[in-house]
Formats: structure tokens, C-alpha cells, sequence
């Protein structure tokens, strides 16, 4: 028997419920500069009519504002030196805001030249699944008096000062500045002629699995082409501090970052704790990277506070330093210094932190006084490394540098130091300080 097919009032309705509450598709907004053919003149006022996940797409032409992204968005512009944001007078280029929007994710800024921004070019607070490509971001950082003090505070008039950012004698603005920022991608950007290039801090939260891919970071003179630096919690801006959110399992690959922090002394790529509480900057990748020219080490790795004052210690712990070009950069001073220049330079300062499981492997090091300087009171890995600098290949300096933990060692087993038949020969890198383990080395250079 055939029964049959009944379709009740109900499930008609509910069908037609189902249908009705669901998702609509993206759409995509255009912007242009003469807001013609049904286009917004300004990107700002097209960002506020989006919807969430729409695609806005920039004309070429030249925008004097500064654009708030609060939801989840892609911004298209039609290429780098095609779409530029002016943002003369104004903070910031572009301000990612997930401080005041909670929950902000899948934002997209691709192909836009970001310019003159008293501050950032492209800001990045409290956001998660952030891509940034394709982009050149420079000359920002243009608000006067700029200097480092150490203090918590002091950027002119920058806004969130001691809220979502901290530390900012040290770095006031910068080019691309992600605060509390987890998940995102900035690949492939031109960073250029700002106080510092690419920055990663924890004032409003862990920054955390980012990856930093093959951007050109080149002559910014005030501080690093790369940093990722532990600061303050948001409200914390005296002491005593709290606990720092932590910097955490980024990786920064396949990057050029030269001829940066030449005027104050900033490194091709930094990982950094700045004194003001116990800092947190753990698990991350530093691989494959050029780095040349900066003004201080090609890689530098700080800690300031610790046991030594009477305080808890730094976590600056798992990190590793894998694949890198580095050389001709500059020396270390201050209680992180070094005697000469220096490739790479792992260092406890005065506090005495230990900086403990830092892996060491596969660098090519030139043209340096000192291709490896350590001074924390633990031990450091250094192997399949390059030491071609001619002078000294490692160096234990906690006594140069006065620290008061001498405890460390450096087991610098299984390098190549310049000539076959290791440290010491003809034309070869040497040692110096103790204890650091040299035996054996290898007779030929590694693969870079």
C-alpha cells in the first residue's frame, strides 16, 4: 500500500523560519575617492556600514583619515603605492579595536600603503585571526620628542597611554603593533622609515601563535626591526607590578630585518622583558631570518629583573634561534652589554633571570667581534652553527658584563668555527670565558 506524502502546516512553517534566519552571504562594499558609481568616499564609512564578514574594496587614490576596524571585516585596497591611508595628525593609520569590542576576529588588511601616523601605522589590540599582507607601512612614528627613559609612560598624547599600551618611551607607536593578539598572520609587508618595524606586546593580554612571515623590516633607527617585548598588564603602570600576560609561541620566519635601532640601539629581532614586573616570553621561533646592520645584536634576548634585586625571575624560557643570516651588527651596553659587536647575545642583565632552554642551531654569523655572547646563569645550546666572524666565536661574558650570577655555561659542541681544524687555528673563531664546551667541532661548514 502506498501511503501517501502529507506536508503539515507546521513543518511548512517551520521550514520557511529556517530559511529566513539564516546567515545571509558577504557582500562587498567599494570605496573610491569621488564616492561615485554607488561607492563610499570614505573607508571609514564604509567599514560602519558593513556587515560582519563583508569585503570592502579600496580604489586606488589617497585617503586622509584614520580607519577604526571593530568587527570582523576585510579590507581589500587595489595594491601597495595604489591605496594609500594619509594619516597625517592622526594616531593611528588603521586601529584594529577588539579592546572595546570584545571577541573581534577574521580581520583582513591587504594591499595598502599606511603612512605619516603620529603614532602606529597599523595598530592591533585584543584581536584574534588578524592577516596583514601585502602592505607598506612607513613613515609613521611622526610625533615629536620621542626618547627612550625606561619609563611606563610618555608618548604625547597617545592614546590608550598606560591603558592597552605601556612601556612607551621604548616604543611609541612603530609600524605594525600587536597588543594581546592571537592567531594572526603579517606577511610580506615593506616596513620603512618608522621609529621601529614589527611589535609584539602583552598589555592587554598573551600575544600569542602569531606567525611573522617574510616581511622586509629595513631602517628604522629609533628601536628593533622585530620585537617581541613582555610589558605590563593594561593599569599596572606603577610599581608594585603584576605578572605579565606573556609573549608566546610566535614564530618569525623568512624576515629582513637592517640597518634598524641605529640611533638608540634597537636589534634585528628582540625578545625582551622590560624590567617592570615579572615578563613572560616563552616558546618562540626565530628561523631563517636576514638580519644585518641593526644596532645592536642581529638577535638579542633580555631579561632585566630577577633574583639579584630580591625579585621573582623573568620567564624567558624555549626559545630558539634556528637558520639565520646574521651579521655586521651592533654592540650591547647597559647591564646587557657585550665587548664588541655581536650576532647573537643571550643575556640576563643585572637581575640575574635565568634564560633557560634557548636552543642555538644552524646560524650563519659574520663580520662580528663576537658571534655568540652569553651571560645568564644556566646553560646554553649552541650547535651546526657558522661562526665566521674571525674574532671570537662564543663568549661567556657575565664577568665582562659584572653580572652577579656567574653561574652559566655553553656547550658549543658540533660547530664550525672558520677552519677545519676548529677553535683557535688559522683564520678560526676562538673562545672566551668558561665553562663552554667546544669538542668536537666540526672540520666544514654547515648547510645554511
Amino acid at each position: 500500500m502506498r501511503i501517501p506524502v502529507r506536508i503539515f502546516p507546521a513543518v511548512v512553517l517551520f521550514l520557511l523560519v529556517t530559511m529566513l534566519s539564516s546567515p545571509a552571504f558577504a557582500k562587498t562594499l567599494c570605496v573610491n575617492t569621488s564616492g561615485s558609481g554607488g561607492c563610499f568616499k570614505t573607508i571609514q564609512g564604509a567599514v560602519n556600514a558593513a556587515a560582519a564578514n563583508d569585503v570592502i574594496q579600496v580604489a586606488a587614490g589617497t585617503y586622509t583619515q584614520m580607519i577604526t576596524i571593530w568587527q570582523p571585516v576585510a579590507l581589500m585596497g587595489a595594491g601597495s603605492g595604489q591605496s594609500v591611508i594619509n594619516a597625517t595628525g592622526l594616531a593611528h593609520g588603521i586601529f584594529v579595536d577588539g579592546y572595546d569590542h570584545q571577541g573581534l576576529q577574521n580581520v583582513s588588511i591587504v594591499g595598502f600603503t599606511v603612512k605619516n601616523a603620529q603614532f602606529e601605522g597599523i595598530l592591533v589590540v585584543s584581536a584574534w585571526d588578524v592577516t596583514i599582507r601585502n602592505n607598506s607601512v612607513v613613515d609613521n612614528d611622526a610625533s615629536q620628542g620621542l626618547s627612550f627613559t625606561g619609563a611606563a609612560t610618555g608618548c604625547p598624547n597617545q592614546p590608550g597611554d598606560g591603558v592597552y599600551e605601556n612601556d612607551e618611551t621604548g616604543d611609541c607607536g612603530g609600524a605594525i603593533h600587536l597588543i594581546g593578539t592571537a592567531d594572526s598572520t603579517i606577511s610580506n609587508n615593506f616596513i620603512s622609515g618608522n621609529a621601529d618595524g614589527l611589535l609584539l606586546s602583552d598589555e592587554t593580554g598573551e600575544t600569542h601563535n602569531n606567525s611573522i612571515i617574510e616581511n622586509t623590516v629595513v631602517n628604522n633607527p629609533l628601536e628593533c626591526g622585530i620585537v617581541l617585548a613582555s610589558h605590563p598588564p593594561a593599569g599596572h603602570i606603577t610599581a608594585p607590578y603584576a605578572p605579565h600576560w606573556g609573549v608566546d609561541n610566535n614564530t618569525i620566519v623568512g624576515n629582513t630585518s637592517e640597518n634598524n635601532g641605529v640611533q638608540v640601539g634597537g636589534a634585528g629581532v628582540g625578545f625582551f622583558s622590560d624590567g617592570m614586573g615579572q615578563g613572560r616570553v616563552t616558546g618562540n621561533v626565530a628561523a631563517g631570518n636576514k638580519l644585518v646592520g641593526n644596532g645592536i645584536a642581529g638577535v638579542a634576548l633580555h631579561t632585566h629583573v630577577g633574583p639579584s634585586f630580591g625579585l621573582p625571575a623573568d620567564n624567558l624560557s624555549g626559545n630558539s634561534i634556528i637558520g639565520n643570516w646574521i651579521s655586521g651588527n651592533g654592540a650591547d651596553s647597559n647591564d646587557t652589554a657585550t665587548p664588541g659587536t655581536v650576532g647573537i647575545n643571550i643575556n640576563s642583565g643585572g637581575g640575574g633571570s635565568p634564560v633557560l632552554d634557548t636552543t642555538i642551531a644552524s646560524n650563519t654569523i659574520t663580520n662580528e667581534d663576537v658571534d655568540i655572547a652569553v651571560n645568564t646563569p644556566a646553560e646554553v645550546d649552541a650547535h651546526l652553527n657558522n661562526l665566521l666572524g674571525g674574532k671570537i666565536g662564543v663568549a661567556n661574558i657575565c664577568a665582562f658584563d659584572k653580572a652577579k650570577a656567574c653561574s652559566g655555561s655553553v656547550d658549543a659542541t658540533e660547530n664550525y668555527w672558520g677552519c677545519p681544524s676548529g677553535p683557535g687555528g688559522a683564520s678560526c673563531s676562538t673562545v672566551n670565558g668558561s665553562p663552554i664546551r667546544i669538542a668536537p667541532s666540526l672540520g666544514s661548514s654547515t648547510s645554511y
